[in-house]
Order: C-alpha cells, then sequence, then structure tokens
C-alpha cells in the first residue's frame, strides 16, 4: 500500500471507512455471539462510516479528556514495576547471611511506594544522563 503521507485526505478518510466497514463486517461474521448488526450491507456501511465520523471527531476530544487517566495508569504501572523490583531485591537479600547486609523498608504502604518512585525516577534520570 503507498504511503499514508503520499494519499489526500480524502483518500485516506475512503479507505479508514472501508476499513471499518471491513471490520464491522467480521465481527459480524466471526464475533456474532457478542457483536449483532442487522440490516444487511447498508448497516454495515452505515456502523463503518458512523466508527469513521467518531474516530476523526470525538476520538481527539476523549484523548484530551482522559489523559490524566492516562497519566495517572503511566504512573501507577511504573510504580508497580519499581515495587516488583525493590520487592525481589528484598526477597534476594533476606537470603544473605545477615552480617554481610541487610534491606529494610520502612513505614508501611507508603514508604514501599516512596523508595519505589525515587528508584524509577533516579534509575531514569541515569538512563538519560548515559545516552
Amino acid at each position: 500500500m503507498a504511503d499514508s503521507d503520499s494519499l489526500s485526505l480524502p483518500a485516506r478518510l475512503f479507505i479508514r471507512a472501508v476499513l471499518n466497514i471491513g471490520l464491522v463486517w467480521g465481527m459480524t461474521t466471526y464475533m456474532g455471539q457478542y457483536f449483532v448488526l442487522t440490516g444487511g450491507i447498508q448497516a454495515f456501511i452505515i456502523v463503518g462510516a458512523l466508527l469513521t465520523l467518531m474516530n476523526i471527531f470525538v476520538r481527539p476530544i476523549l484523548a484530551v479528556l482522559t489523559l490524566p487517566l492516562k497519566l495517572f495508569a503511566t504512573v501507577l504501572a511504573i510504580i508497580i514495576v519499581n515495587g516488583v523490583f525493590v520487592q525481589l531485591t528484598h526477597e534476594i537479600v533476606q537470603y544473605m547471611e545477615e552480617g554481610l547486609v541487610t534491606l529494610e523498608i520502612n513505614g508501611g504502604l507508603w514508604g514501599w511506594i516512596l523508595v519505589a518512585v525515587i528508584l524509577g525516577l533516579g534509575n531514569w534520570i541515569m538512563k538519560v544522563l548515559m545516552k
């Protein structure tokens, strides 16, 4: 298929609509127990066109409105990953000789969250500086 930048806007919209119509047909055909659409080919065309228009006009608005939720989810995922990293490190240190090394994280859940955030931030800064 040609590079999308070389296609005109009407051509891209038409291709997008055709793909959405095909997607609606595929969902109706192969996911009929979940996605039921009646009305024949005109129903596929109408719903495919509506999806295309919704993607053009509504999706950008929803993207802006949900940005805080996306940022929250991203930060939460980063904290969880770093928390697992800290937990694994903590577990490994527990198997080491106590005279050699000990690791405690105090402050309950908030202590763990703070350690995970600082560890993640520190590693991100090191990664940026090492590029």
